[in-house]
Protein backbone atom coordinates (compact mmCIF):
# COMPACT_ATOMS: atom_id res chain seq x y z
CA UNK A 1 0.00 0.00 0.00
CA UNK A 2 2.93 1.86 0.66
CA UNK A 3 4.67 1.47 -2.29
CA UNK A 4 1.31 2.37 -4.41
CA UNK A 5 1.01 5.70 -2.66
CA UNK A 6 5.14 6.93 -3.45
CA UNK A 7 3.85 6.10 -7.41
CA UNK A 8 0.52 7.91 -6.96
CA UNK A 9 2.90 10.86 -5.40
CA UNK A 10 5.20 10.84 -8.27
CA UNK A 11 2.29 10.67 -10.89
CA UNK A 12 0.75 13.30 -9.96
CA UNK A 13 2.81 16.39 -9.75
CA UNK A 14 3.69 15.25 -13.96
CA UNK A 15 -0.18 14.97 -14.25
CA UNK A 16 -0.57 18.58 -12.92
CA UNK A 17 1.59 19.98 -15.15
CA UNK A 18 -0.04 18.35 -18.24
CA UNK A 19 -3.16 19.80 -17.14
CA UNK A 20 -2.13 23.00 -16.89
CA UNK A 21 -0.44 22.47 -20.30
CA UNK A 22 -4.10 22.44 -21.57
CA UNK A 23 -5.78 25.31 -20.15
CA UNK A 24 -4.85 27.91 -22.68
CA UNK A 25 -5.98 30.37 -20.20
CA UNK A 26 -2.76 29.68 -18.15
CA UNK A 27 -0.72 29.33 -21.05
CA UNK A 28 0.44 32.85 -22.23
CA UNK A 29 1.72 31.21 -25.93
CA UNK A 30 -1.00 29.02 -26.23
CA UNK A 31 -3.07 32.16 -25.72
CA UNK A 32 -1.11 34.21 -28.25
CA UNK A 33 -1.51 31.39 -30.53
CA UNK A 34 -5.32 31.33 -30.78
CA UNK A 35 -5.47 35.08 -30.71
CA UNK A 36 -3.23 35.14 -33.28
CA UNK A 37 -5.56 32.57 -35.55
CA UNK A 38 -8.33 34.33 -34.60
CA UNK A 39 -6.79 37.38 -36.07
CA UNK A 40 -5.85 36.07 -39.08
CA UNK A 41 -9.08 34.16 -40.09
CA UNK A 42 -11.14 37.38 -39.73
CA UNK A 43 -12.60 39.05 -43.06
CA UNK A 44 -10.70 41.77 -42.60
CA UNK A 45 -7.32 40.33 -42.58
CA UNK A 46 -8.50 37.38 -44.95
CA UNK A 47 -9.40 40.25 -47.66
CA UNK A 48 -6.00 42.13 -46.59
CA UNK A 49 -3.64 38.83 -47.09
CA UNK A 50 -5.04 38.32 -50.71
CA UNK A 51 -4.92 41.94 -51.65
CA UNK A 52 -2.33 41.33 -55.27
CA UNK A 53 -2.70 37.49 -54.17
CA UNK A 54 -4.57 34.73 -55.04
CA UNK A 55 -7.66 35.18 -53.46
CA UNK A 56 -8.87 31.69 -54.21
CA UNK A 57 -12.17 30.20 -52.70
CA UNK A 58 -10.38 27.44 -52.76
CA UNK A 59 -7.92 28.32 -49.95
CA UNK A 60 -10.91 29.48 -47.83
CA UNK A 61 -12.80 25.95 -48.51
CA UNK A 62 -9.30 23.86 -47.66
CA UNK A 63 -9.06 25.80 -44.19
CA UNK A 64 -12.47 25.24 -43.89
CA UNK A 65 -11.69 21.62 -44.86
CA UNK A 66 -9.15 20.69 -42.99
CA UNK A 67 -10.38 19.25 -40.05
CA UNK A 68 -13.71 17.73 -42.20
CA UNK A 69 -13.56 15.27 -44.85
CA UNK A 70 -9.86 14.50 -45.82
CA UNK A 71 -11.02 12.69 -49.78
CA UNK A 72 -12.57 16.03 -50.79
CA UNK A 73 -10.75 16.77 -54.07
CA UNK A 74 -11.17 20.23 -53.98
CA UNK A 75 -8.60 20.53 -50.65
CA UNK A 76 -5.12 20.82 -52.29
CA UNK A 77 -2.46 18.33 -51.31
CA UNK A 78 0.50 19.78 -48.91
CA UNK A 79 3.17 19.62 -51.94
CA UNK A 80 0.80 21.96 -54.41
CA UNK A 81 0.41 24.53 -50.87
CA UNK A 82 4.18 24.86 -50.60
CA UNK A 83 4.54 25.46 -54.33
CA UNK A 84 5.46 28.19 -55.94
CA UNK A 85 6.33 29.03 -59.38
CA UNK A 86 9.40 30.33 -60.71
CA UNK A 87 8.02 33.48 -62.49
CA UNK A 88 10.33 33.17 -65.66
CA UNK A 89 13.64 30.58 -66.50
CA UNK A 90 12.42 27.73 -68.80
CA UNK A 91 9.08 29.49 -68.25
CA UNK A 92 9.67 31.87 -71.13
CA UNK A 93 10.22 29.28 -73.49
CA UNK A 94 6.87 27.28 -72.88
CA UNK A 95 4.99 31.10 -72.91
CA UNK A 96 6.36 31.20 -76.98
CA UNK A 97 5.17 27.74 -77.04
CA UNK A 98 1.87 28.38 -76.05
CA UNK A 99 1.70 31.97 -78.02
CA UNK A 100 2.38 29.54 -81.02
CA UNK A 101 -0.67 27.44 -79.98
CA UNK A 102 -3.22 30.06 -79.45
CA UNK A 103 -1.77 31.96 -82.87
CA UNK A 104 -1.89 28.83 -84.85
CA UNK A 105 -5.52 27.61 -83.40
CA UNK A 106 -7.15 30.68 -82.97
CA UNK A 107 -5.52 32.34 -86.47
CA UNK A 108 -7.37 29.73 -88.51
CA UNK A 109 -10.73 29.68 -86.53
CA UNK A 110 -10.79 33.88 -86.38
CA UNK A 111 -10.20 33.38 -90.19
CA UNK A 112 -13.05 31.21 -91.20
CA UNK A 113 -14.66 34.11 -92.38
CA UNK A 114 -12.47 34.15 -95.47
CA UNK A 115 -12.64 30.18 -95.82
CA UNK A 116 -17.09 30.56 -95.57
CA UNK A 117 -16.68 32.72 -98.39
CA UNK A 118 -14.44 30.16 -99.99
CA UNK A 119 -16.62 27.35 -98.80
CA UNK A 120 -19.62 28.62 -100.60
CA UNK A 121 -18.27 28.88 -104.41
CA UNK A 122 -16.81 25.68 -103.91
CA UNK A 123 -19.70 23.52 -102.45
CA UNK A 124 -22.61 25.79 -103.03
CA UNK A 125 -25.15 25.59 -106.33
CA UNK A 126 -27.71 28.36 -107.06
CA UNK A 127 -30.96 26.57 -105.95
CA UNK A 128 -30.09 25.71 -102.45
CA UNK A 129 -31.58 27.95 -100.36
CA UNK A 130 -30.03 26.75 -97.36
CA UNK A 131 -26.46 27.29 -98.95
CA UNK A 132 -25.58 29.51 -95.91
CA UNK A 133 -27.01 27.90 -93.18
CA UNK A 134 -25.22 24.30 -94.31
CA UNK A 135 -22.23 25.90 -94.95
CA UNK A 136 -22.19 27.96 -91.28
CA UNK A 137 -22.18 24.43 -89.80
CA UNK A 138 -18.49 24.13 -90.89
CA UNK A 139 -16.80 26.98 -88.95
CA UNK A 140 -19.35 27.17 -85.96
CA UNK A 141 -19.15 23.22 -85.34
CA UNK A 142 -15.53 23.34 -85.68
CA UNK A 143 -15.37 26.37 -83.21
CA UNK A 144 -17.92 24.64 -80.99
CA UNK A 145 -15.55 21.48 -80.86
CA UNK A 146 -12.69 22.95 -79.22
CA UNK A 147 -13.96 24.00 -76.29
CA UNK A 148 -16.71 20.86 -75.97
CA UNK A 149 -14.23 18.50 -75.81
CA UNK A 150 -12.36 20.46 -72.98
CA UNK A 151 -14.11 18.40 -69.94
CA UNK A 152 -12.14 15.19 -71.41
CA UNK A 153 -8.99 17.30 -72.20
CA UNK A 154 -8.86 18.18 -68.83
CA UNK A 155 -9.02 14.40 -67.98
CA UNK A 156 -6.11 13.76 -70.00
CA UNK A 157 -4.18 16.61 -69.01
CA UNK A 158 -4.61 15.40 -65.17
CA UNK A 159 -3.39 11.74 -65.78
CA UNK A 160 -0.83 12.02 -68.91
CA UNK A 161 0.16 15.62 -68.31
CA UNK A 162 0.41 18.60 -70.07
CA UNK A 163 2.67 17.56 -73.35
CA UNK A 164 1.50 14.20 -74.28
CA UNK A 165 -1.75 15.58 -74.54
CA UNK A 166 -0.33 18.69 -76.50
CA UNK A 167 1.47 16.77 -78.63
CA UNK A 168 -1.36 13.82 -79.29
CA UNK A 169 -3.75 17.12 -80.05
CA UNK A 170 -1.58 18.30 -82.97
CA UNK A 171 -1.53 14.93 -84.50
CA UNK A 172 -4.73 14.71 -84.43
CA UNK A 173 -5.16 17.88 -86.01
CA UNK A 174 -2.80 17.32 -88.76
CA UNK A 175 -4.83 14.63 -89.46
CA UNK A 176 -8.04 15.90 -89.56
CA UNK A 177 -6.68 19.19 -91.44
CA UNK A 178 -4.79 16.80 -94.11
CA UNK A 179 -8.02 14.79 -95.01
CA UNK A 180 -10.05 18.03 -95.16
CA UNK A 181 -8.38 18.59 -97.97
CA UNK A 182 -9.63 15.37 -100.05
CA UNK A 183 -13.07 15.47 -99.60
CA UNK A 184 -15.31 16.48 -102.49
CA UNK A 185 -18.49 17.43 -100.87
CA UNK A 186 -19.40 19.69 -98.04
CA UNK A 187 -21.00 16.72 -95.53
CA UNK A 188 -17.34 15.15 -95.28
CA UNK A 189 -16.26 18.12 -93.74
CA UNK A 190 -18.51 18.35 -91.09
CA UNK A 191 -16.28 15.24 -89.34
CA UNK A 192 -12.99 16.05 -90.62
CA UNK A 193 -12.40 19.52 -90.33
CA UNK A 194 -15.33 20.34 -87.55
CA UNK A 195 -14.78 17.55 -85.41
CA UNK A 196 -11.48 15.86 -86.00
CA UNK A 197 -9.27 18.72 -86.80
CA UNK A 198 -11.53 20.74 -83.86
CA UNK A 199 -10.58 17.76 -81.22
CA UNK A 200 -6.95 18.05 -82.06
CA UNK A 201 -6.79 21.58 -81.58
CA UNK A 202 -9.05 21.14 -78.43
CA UNK A 203 -6.05 18.57 -76.98
CA UNK A 204 -3.42 21.08 -78.07
CA UNK A 205 -4.72 24.14 -76.92
CA UNK A 206 -6.18 23.47 -72.92
CA UNK A 207 -2.63 22.47 -72.09
CA UNK A 208 -1.21 25.92 -73.21
CA UNK A 209 -3.17 27.58 -70.62
CA UNK A 210 -2.94 25.26 -67.74
CA UNK A 211 1.06 25.00 -68.22
CA UNK A 212 1.11 28.78 -67.63
CA UNK A 213 0.29 28.83 -64.21
CA UNK A 214 3.08 25.89 -63.33
CA UNK A 215 5.60 29.04 -63.81
CA UNK A 216 3.82 31.85 -63.54
CA UNK A 217 2.11 33.90 -60.51
CA UNK A 218 2.33 37.46 -60.02
CA UNK A 219 3.38 38.01 -63.62
CA UNK A 220 0.16 35.31 -64.86
CA UNK A 221 -2.34 37.88 -66.02
CA UNK A 222 0.54 39.83 -68.46
CA UNK A 223 1.99 36.49 -69.36
CA UNK A 224 -1.75 35.49 -70.19
CA UNK A 225 -1.75 38.72 -72.34
CA UNK A 226 1.50 37.87 -74.25
CA UNK A 227 0.18 34.19 -74.83
CA UNK A 228 -3.55 34.88 -76.18
CA UNK A 229 -1.91 38.05 -78.39
CA UNK A 230 -0.64 34.77 -80.84
CA UNK A 231 -4.19 34.56 -82.27
CA UNK A 232 -4.41 38.41 -82.60
CA UNK A 233 -1.04 38.22 -84.86
CA UNK A 234 -2.02 35.07 -86.35
CA UNK A 235 -5.54 36.83 -86.86
CA UNK A 236 -4.10 39.84 -88.40
CA UNK A 237 -1.90 38.09 -91.07
CA UNK A 238 -3.56 34.82 -91.99
CA UNK A 239 -7.14 36.47 -93.41
CA UNK A 240 -4.73 38.18 -96.07
CA UNK A 241 -2.37 34.97 -96.64
CA UNK A 242 -5.40 33.00 -97.01
CA UNK A 243 -6.96 34.99 -99.39
CA UNK A 244 -3.85 34.87 -101.77
CA UNK A 245 -3.63 31.37 -101.28
CA UNK A 246 -7.17 30.37 -101.61
CA UNK A 247 -6.95 32.44 -105.34
CA UNK A 248 -3.26 30.99 -106.30
CA UNK A 249 -3.38 27.20 -105.13
CA UNK A 250 -7.21 26.94 -104.52
CA UNK A 251 -9.21 25.50 -100.94
CA UNK A 252 -7.59 22.16 -101.00
CA UNK A 253 -4.11 23.38 -101.21
CA UNK A 254 -4.29 25.69 -98.83
CA UNK A 255 -6.11 23.12 -95.99
CA UNK A 256 -2.68 21.11 -97.12
CA UNK A 257 -0.49 24.52 -96.33
CA UNK A 258 -1.85 25.12 -92.53
CA UNK A 259 -0.69 21.55 -91.78
CA UNK A 260 3.23 23.06 -91.64
CA UNK A 261 1.00 25.15 -88.57
CA UNK A 262 -0.08 22.05 -86.75
CA UNK A 263 3.67 20.23 -87.43
CA UNK A 264 5.18 23.40 -86.07
CA UNK A 265 2.65 23.39 -83.12
CA UNK A 266 2.87 19.63 -82.56
CA UNK A 267 6.77 20.27 -81.94
CA UNK A 268 6.44 23.20 -79.39
CA UNK A 269 4.36 21.10 -77.14
CA UNK A 270 7.44 19.31 -76.20
CA UNK A 271 8.59 22.47 -74.07
CA UNK A 272 5.11 21.64 -71.60
CA UNK A 273 7.29 20.48 -68.84
CA UNK A 274 4.84 20.21 -66.13
CA UNK A 275 6.27 21.54 -62.45
CA UNK A 276 2.89 21.41 -60.10
CA UNK A 277 2.02 17.78 -59.15
CA UNK A 278 -0.66 15.57 -60.59
CA UNK A 279 -3.78 15.10 -58.56
CA UNK A 280 -2.88 12.33 -56.03
CA UNK A 281 -6.70 10.54 -56.39
CA UNK A 282 -6.03 9.46 -60.17
CA UNK A 283 -4.19 5.98 -60.01
CA UNK A 284 -4.08 3.80 -62.78
CA UNK A 285 -2.33 1.10 -61.12
CA UNK A 286 -3.26 -0.21 -57.26
CA UNK A 287 -0.96 -3.83 -55.99
CA UNK A 288 0.42 -4.31 -59.40
CA UNK A 289 -2.76 -4.54 -61.02
CA UNK A 290 -4.69 -1.48 -63.47
CA UNK A 291 -6.91 0.10 -61.77
CA UNK A 292 -9.67 2.68 -63.30
CA UNK A 293 -10.81 5.44 -60.94
CA UNK A 294 -14.38 5.97 -60.61
CA UNK A 295 -16.16 8.40 -62.54
CA UNK A 296 -16.67 11.00 -60.34
CA UNK A 297 -12.80 11.10 -59.48
CA UNK A 298 -12.12 11.82 -63.09
CA UNK A 299 -14.41 14.33 -63.38
CA UNK A 300 -13.98 16.61 -60.29
CA UNK A 301 -17.32 18.08 -60.01
CA UNK A 302 -16.51 19.39 -56.14
CA UNK A 303 -15.67 22.81 -58.01
CA UNK A 304 -18.83 23.17 -58.79
CA UNK A 305 -19.30 23.62 -54.40
CA UNK A 306 -17.72 26.67 -55.12
CA UNK A 307 -20.47 29.24 -55.66
CA UNK A 308 -18.61 31.87 -57.08
CA UNK A 309 -17.48 29.47 -60.07
CA UNK A 310 -20.27 28.21 -61.09
CA UNK A 311 -21.57 31.34 -61.44
CA UNK A 312 -18.54 32.36 -63.87
CA UNK A 313 -18.96 28.62 -65.40
CA UNK A 314 -22.51 29.48 -66.37
CA UNK A 315 -22.48 33.37 -67.15
CA UNK A 316 -19.86 33.21 -69.72
CA UNK A 317 -21.48 30.16 -71.59
CA UNK A 318 -24.88 32.44 -71.39
CA UNK A 319 -23.10 35.28 -72.57
CA UNK A 320 -21.35 33.89 -75.70
CA UNK A 321 -24.54 32.83 -77.91
CA UNK A 322 -23.89 35.59 -80.00
CA UNK A 323 -20.39 35.93 -79.74
CA UNK A 324 -18.87 34.10 -82.77
CA UNK A 325 -21.82 35.67 -84.69
CA UNK A 326 -19.83 38.67 -86.32
CA UNK A 327 -16.21 36.03 -86.60
CA UNK A 328 -18.43 33.82 -89.16
CA UNK A 329 -21.15 36.02 -90.75
CA UNK A 330 -19.20 39.80 -90.99
CA UNK A 331 -17.82 39.14 -94.49
CA UNK A 332 -20.98 38.10 -96.01
CA UNK A 333 -22.84 40.58 -94.35
CA UNK A 334 -19.99 43.40 -96.05
CA UNK A 335 -20.67 42.00 -99.42
CA UNK A 336 -24.31 42.36 -99.11
CA UNK A 337 -24.65 46.27 -97.81
CA UNK A 338 -21.43 47.37 -99.97
CA UNK A 339 -20.60 45.85 -102.58
CA UNK A 340 -17.91 42.96 -104.01
CA UNK A 341 -15.14 45.62 -104.80
CA UNK A 342 -14.83 46.31 -100.96
CA UNK A 343 -11.81 44.77 -98.94
CA UNK A 344 -13.22 43.08 -96.45
CA UNK A 345 -10.68 41.34 -94.82
CA UNK A 346 -9.25 44.56 -93.33
CA UNK A 347 -12.12 44.13 -90.97
CA UNK A 348 -10.31 41.27 -89.44
CA UNK A 349 -7.00 43.26 -89.53
CA UNK A 350 -8.71 45.75 -87.25
CA UNK A 351 -9.96 42.94 -85.19
CA UNK A 352 -7.05 41.43 -84.92
CA UNK A 353 -4.89 44.71 -84.05
CA UNK A 354 -6.84 45.64 -81.49
CA UNK A 355 -8.00 42.47 -80.05
CA UNK A 356 -3.92 41.75 -79.19
CA UNK A 357 -3.07 45.21 -78.21
CA UNK A 358 -6.36 44.39 -75.71
CA UNK A 359 -5.34 41.33 -74.50
CA UNK A 360 -1.48 43.29 -73.56
CA UNK A 361 -3.28 45.67 -72.01
CA UNK A 362 -6.11 44.21 -70.05
CA UNK A 363 -3.47 41.58 -69.32
CA UNK A 364 -1.05 43.48 -67.02
CA UNK A 365 -3.63 45.79 -65.50
CA UNK A 366 -5.14 42.36 -64.49
CA UNK A 367 -2.44 42.19 -62.36
CA UNK A 368 -3.11 45.37 -60.19
CA UNK A 369 -6.60 44.36 -59.43
CA UNK A 370 -6.93 41.73 -56.13
CA UNK A 371 -8.65 38.36 -56.22
CA UNK A 372 -12.00 37.71 -58.45
CA UNK A 373 -12.44 41.58 -59.07
CA UNK A 374 -10.75 40.97 -62.42
CA UNK A 375 -14.42 39.51 -63.20
CA UNK A 376 -15.57 43.02 -63.43
CA UNK A 377 -13.21 43.53 -66.82
CA UNK A 378 -14.63 40.50 -68.18
CA UNK A 379 -17.92 42.06 -67.35
CA UNK A 380 -17.52 45.37 -69.68
CA UNK A 381 -16.06 43.29 -71.90
CA UNK A 382 -19.01 41.78 -72.67
CA UNK A 383 -21.29 44.70 -72.40
CA UNK A 384 -19.27 46.71 -75.43
CA UNK A 385 -18.94 43.42 -77.44
CA UNK A 386 -22.67 43.10 -77.56
CA UNK A 387 -23.07 46.68 -77.93
CA UNK A 388 -20.72 46.75 -81.18
CA UNK A 389 -22.65 43.89 -82.84
CA UNK A 390 -25.98 45.73 -82.28
CA UNK A 391 -23.76 48.73 -84.23
CA UNK A 392 -23.05 46.64 -86.82
CA UNK A 393 -25.81 46.82 -88.65
CA UNK A 394 -26.26 50.42 -87.76
CA UNK A 395 -23.48 51.28 -90.63
CA UNK A 396 -23.96 52.08 -93.96
CA UNK A 397 -20.37 52.71 -94.72
CA UNK A 398 -16.81 50.96 -94.46
CA UNK A 399 -15.37 53.56 -91.92
CA UNK A 400 -18.29 53.19 -89.46
CA UNK A 401 -17.72 49.12 -89.56
CA UNK A 402 -13.79 49.78 -89.22
CA UNK A 403 -14.67 51.58 -86.04
CA UNK A 404 -16.77 49.24 -84.42
CA UNK A 405 -14.28 46.45 -85.44
CA UNK A 406 -11.50 48.82 -83.61
CA UNK A 407 -14.08 48.38 -80.52
CA UNK A 408 -14.90 45.06 -80.69
CA UNK A 409 -11.36 43.69 -80.68
CA UNK A 410 -9.93 45.61 -77.93
CA UNK A 411 -12.77 44.30 -75.53
CA UNK A 412 -12.36 40.84 -77.22
CA UNK A 413 -8.81 40.87 -76.22
CA UNK A 414 -9.60 41.80 -72.67
CA UNK A 415 -12.45 38.81 -72.42
CA UNK A 416 -9.90 36.02 -73.60
CA UNK A 417 -6.61 37.17 -71.72
CA UNK A 418 -8.01 37.15 -68.38
CA UNK A 419 -9.87 33.44 -68.23
CA UNK A 420 -7.09 31.74 -67.10
CA UNK A 421 -6.18 34.17 -64.08
CA UNK A 422 -9.54 33.90 -63.46
CA UNK A 423 -10.14 30.45 -62.89
CA UNK A 424 -6.65 30.33 -60.71
CA UNK A 425 -7.93 33.07 -58.73
CA UNK A 426 -11.41 30.53 -57.79
CA UNK A 427 -10.81 27.06 -57.64
CA UNK A 428 -6.55 27.09 -57.18
CA UNK A 429 -4.06 25.68 -59.24
CA UNK A 430 -4.67 22.19 -58.23
CA UNK A 431 -8.35 22.06 -59.82
CA UNK A 432 -7.63 24.65 -62.44
CA UNK A 433 -7.36 21.90 -65.64
CA UNK A 434 -10.78 20.86 -64.66
CA UNK A 435 -12.44 24.48 -64.17
CA UNK A 436 -11.21 25.54 -67.18
CA UNK A 437 -12.11 22.17 -68.88
CA UNK A 438 -15.60 22.65 -67.80
CA UNK A 439 -15.68 25.95 -68.82
CA UNK A 440 -14.69 25.73 -71.93
CA UNK A 441 -17.43 22.84 -72.34
CA UNK A 442 -20.48 25.07 -71.45
CA UNK A 443 -18.34 27.74 -74.19
CA UNK A 444 -19.27 25.21 -77.09
CA UNK A 445 -23.17 25.01 -76.82
CA UNK A 446 -23.25 28.60 -77.90
CA UNK A 447 -20.51 28.64 -80.18
CA UNK A 448 -21.79 25.60 -82.00
CA UNK A 449 -25.67 27.26 -82.02
CA UNK A 450 -25.04 30.89 -82.60
CA UNK A 451 -23.82 31.54 -86.26
CA UNK A 452 -26.26 28.86 -87.47
CA UNK A 453 -29.36 30.02 -85.97
CA UNK A 454 -28.03 33.70 -87.63
CA UNK A 455 -27.68 31.86 -90.93
CA UNK A 456 -31.31 30.46 -90.66
CA UNK A 457 -31.88 33.98 -90.00
CA UNK A 458 -30.44 35.57 -92.80
CA UNK A 459 -32.14 33.27 -95.38
CA UNK A 460 -35.52 33.46 -94.06
CA UNK A 461 -35.51 37.51 -93.65
CA UNK A 462 -33.12 37.50 -96.56
CA UNK A 463 -30.05 40.01 -94.66
CA UNK A 464 -28.40 40.19 -91.52
CA UNK A 465 -29.42 43.37 -89.68
CA UNK A 466 -31.88 41.12 -87.12
CA UNK A 467 -28.97 38.68 -86.55
CA UNK A 468 -26.84 40.99 -85.11
CA UNK A 469 -29.36 43.09 -83.22
CA UNK A 470 -30.19 39.38 -81.58
CA UNK A 471 -26.22 38.67 -81.21
CA UNK A 472 -26.06 41.58 -78.83
CA UNK A 473 -28.29 40.52 -76.05
CA UNK A 474 -26.80 37.35 -74.75
CA UNK A 475 -23.23 39.41 -73.52
CA UNK A 476 -25.38 42.06 -71.84
CA UNK A 477 -27.20 39.40 -69.89
CA UNK A 478 -24.29 37.45 -69.06
CA UNK A 479 -22.07 40.08 -68.40
CA UNK A 480 -24.97 41.00 -65.70
CA UNK A 481 -24.90 37.53 -64.23
CA UNK A 482 -20.67 38.11 -64.20
CA UNK A 483 -21.74 41.09 -61.55
CA UNK A 484 -22.65 38.64 -58.61
CA UNK A 485 -18.78 36.79 -58.75
CA UNK A 486 -17.10 39.12 -56.76
CA UNK A 487 -20.17 39.53 -53.89
CA UNK A 488 -20.16 35.95 -53.27
CA UNK A 489 -16.56 35.40 -53.65
CA UNK A 490 -16.41 37.77 -50.42
CA UNK A 491 -19.63 36.28 -48.29
CA UNK A 492 -18.09 32.93 -49.14
CA UNK A 493 -14.60 34.33 -47.47
CA UNK A 494 -16.33 35.76 -44.67
CA UNK A 495 -18.53 32.38 -43.87
CA UNK A 496 -15.71 30.75 -43.97
CA UNK A 497 -13.36 33.03 -41.85
CA UNK A 498 -16.22 32.79 -39.12
CA UNK A 499 -16.67 29.31 -39.29
CA UNK A 500 -12.78 28.98 -38.40
CA UNK A 501 -13.63 31.69 -35.79
CA UNK A 502 -16.18 29.44 -34.09
CA UNK A 503 -13.91 25.80 -34.58
CA UNK A 504 -11.03 27.95 -32.27
CA UNK A 505 -13.51 28.98 -29.73
CA UNK A 506 -15.12 25.61 -29.21
CA UNK A 507 -11.78 24.23 -29.42
CA UNK A 508 -10.26 26.10 -26.45
CA UNK A 509 -13.69 26.03 -24.86
CA UNK A 510 -13.01 21.94 -24.27
CA UNK A 511 -9.54 22.18 -23.34
CA UNK A 512 -10.55 25.02 -20.58
CA UNK A 513 -13.59 22.36 -19.54
CA UNK A 514 -11.24 19.34 -19.70
CA UNK A 515 -9.11 20.91 -16.77
CA UNK A 516 -11.92 21.28 -14.06
CA UNK A 517 -13.40 17.29 -15.30
CA UNK A 518 -13.25 14.61 -12.98
CA UNK A 519 -10.40 12.94 -13.24
CA UNK A 520 -7.39 15.27 -13.25
CA UNK A 521 -4.01 14.58 -11.14
CA UNK A 522 -5.28 16.78 -8.37
CA UNK A 523 -8.66 14.61 -7.94
CA UNK A 524 -7.00 10.96 -8.71
CA UNK A 525 -4.30 12.10 -5.34
CA UNK A 526 -7.42 12.87 -3.06
CA UNK A 527 -8.81 9.47 -4.11
CA UNK A 528 -6.36 7.15 -4.00
CA UNK A 529 -5.12 9.17 -0.36
CA UNK A 530 -8.55 8.44 0.77
CA UNK A 531 -8.33 4.81 -0.15
CA UNK A 532 -5.35 4.10 1.63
Amino acid sequence: MTEEKEHVDEVAPQQEELSAEDVPVENPAAGEDAETLATESSPLNVEKKENGECDSVLGAEAKKASDGDPEDPVKPSEESKAFEPPEGGWGWIVMLAAMWCNGSVFGIQNACGVMFVSLIKEFGSEGDEQLIFKTAWVSSLSMGMIFFCSPVVSIFTDVFGCRVTAVSGAAVGIIGLLSSSFVSSLGPLYFTYGILFACGCSFAYQPSLVILGHYFKKRLGLVNGIVTAGSSLFTVSLPFILRYMLDVIGLFNTLRVLCVLMLILMLAGFTYKPLVPRRGDLQFKRNGKIHFPSCSKLFNFSIFKIKSYSIWAFGIPAALFGYFVPYVHLMKHVKERLGEDVNEEILLLCIGVTSGVGRLIFGRVADYIPGVKKVYLQVISFFFIGLMSMMIPVCHNFGGLIAVCLFMGLFDGCFICIMAPIAFELVGAENVSQAIGFLLGFMSIPMIVGPPVAGILRDKIGYYDVAFYLAGIPPIIGGAILCLIPWIHERTLKENAKSLNVDTEEKMLDNHTSAFLPGTAEDIKKEDVSVI
